[in-house]
C-alpha cells in the first residue's frame, strides 16, 4: 500500500521533513516514490514553513494512497491558511 508520510532530514536539532509518497513497507527515511512537498517546523523570517503540491497529493489519494495522521493534519492546516 502507498502511504503519504513525512521523511526526516536536516541536522541534529534542526529538523526538516519531506512529504513523500512511499510504499508502507519501506523505511521512514528510505526509498520513496515521489516528493509531494516539505515541512520545516523551525522556519523563521521569510522562509516557507509548509509547501504541498496539491495536484500530486490529489492524484495519489485518488489512486488509493493513505495519509499519515501528521500529514493529514498538515494538509488541513495548509488548506485553512
Amino acid at each position: 500500500m502507498v502511504v503519504i508520510r513525512l521523511a526526516r532530514g536536516g541536522a541534529k536539532k534542526r529538523p526538516f521533513f519531506n512529504i513523500v509518497a512511499a510504499d508502507k513497507r519501506d523505511r521512514r527515511d528510505g526509498r520513496f516514490i515521489e516528493r509531494v512537498g516539505f515541512y520545516n517546523p523551525v522556519a523563521s523570517g521569510a522562509e516557507k514553513s509548509l509547501v504541498i503540491n496539491n495536484e500530486r497529493l490529489a492524484y495519489w489519494t485518488q489512486n488509493g494512497a493513505q495519509l499519515s495522521p501528521t500529514v493529514a493534519r498538515l494538509v488541513k492546516q495548509s488548506s485553512a491558511a
